[in-house]
Formats: C-alpha cells, sequence, structure tokens
C-alpha cells in the first residue's frame, strides 16, 4: 500500500506541560486526534461528509513514547492510513521533533478506526470514495 501522508504542525500549549518540564504523555493522543482531522480534511478537500451516516468512531488507540517533548520544541505529526478492512481501517502516526533541521521520532501511534452510521447506530463498511481516496486514485 503506498498510502497518502499528511504532515500537521502542532501547537504545543503551556499547559500541555507537566511540571518536569515537558508534555504530559496524555497530549500526545489529542495531537494524533488533531492531526486525524487535519488529515481527513486534507484528504476529501471540497467533498462534503455526512458526519451522521459516514462517519468515524475510535475503537484503538496505541501510543509508544520515544523521547520527551518540550514547550519549545518545533512539533509536526505524520498521519496515514496503514490497513484498511471491510468496515475499519488503521491510522498510523508518528510525531517528531524539529532540532536543528532535522526531524527526530519523539512518539508514534496507531488507531483502529471504525466506520459508523450515527443515523442507524450500526457500522457500516468503509466508504468506497473513502478508500479510493486513501489508496491515491
Amino acid at each position: 500500500m503506498n498510502p497518502y501522508k499528511h504532515k500537521t504542525q502542532i501547537q504545543i500549549r503551556f499547559k500541555d506541560v507537566d511540571r518536569l518540564g515537558h508534555v504530559n504523555n496524555a497530549n500526545h493522543i489529542t495531537y494524533f486526534e488533531l492531526a486525524r482531522v487535519e488529515y481527513f480534511n486534507a484528504l476529501m478537500g471540497d467533498v462534503k461528509i455526512d458526519w451522521e451516516s459516514e462517519s468515524l468512531i475510535l475503537a484503538k488507540m496505541e501510543m509508544e513514547y520515544k523521547q520527551p517533548i518540550l514547550l519549545e520544541d518545533k512539533l509536526f505529526c505524520y498521519t496515514w492510513v496503514s490497513r484498511i478492512g471491510s468496515k475499519s481501517f488503521d491510522m498510523s502516526c508518528t510525531i517528531v521533533r524539529e532540532i536543528n533541521g532535522v526531524e527526530v521520532e519523539a512518539a508514534k501511534g496507531l488507531a483502529v478506526i471504525v466506520c459508523f452510521n450515527y443515523k442507524t447506530n450500526q457500522t457500516i463498511t468503509v466508504p468506497d470514495h473513502w478508500k479510493k481516496k486513501m489508496l491515491g486514485e
């Protein structure tokens, strides 16, 4: 699979930093969530999604922490679809710190996303027009 990768700049807020001077681990998942939203906005472009009938629900989230993130860091999150199933897909991410122009991985994650219809309260198959865009077709 040749995934469409998206890069999102992350703004680190003062409230994200804990007493030890680094970004608290709970914020990494929020950064990934922000990047997922930006991914879909960029991927779908002008295509309007009916989020009540063609929506998403987070089923599982994993995060592996590699190194601390500091308040002054220039931070980015790369996001891509790493697996497409019939009713779900995996979104992978890597959070990088830019240090002297070089990107250094600070964390990586994986989210299992289930396609969901909130009108019927049931899972649905991954919409074909989403798959095509995810695969770059």
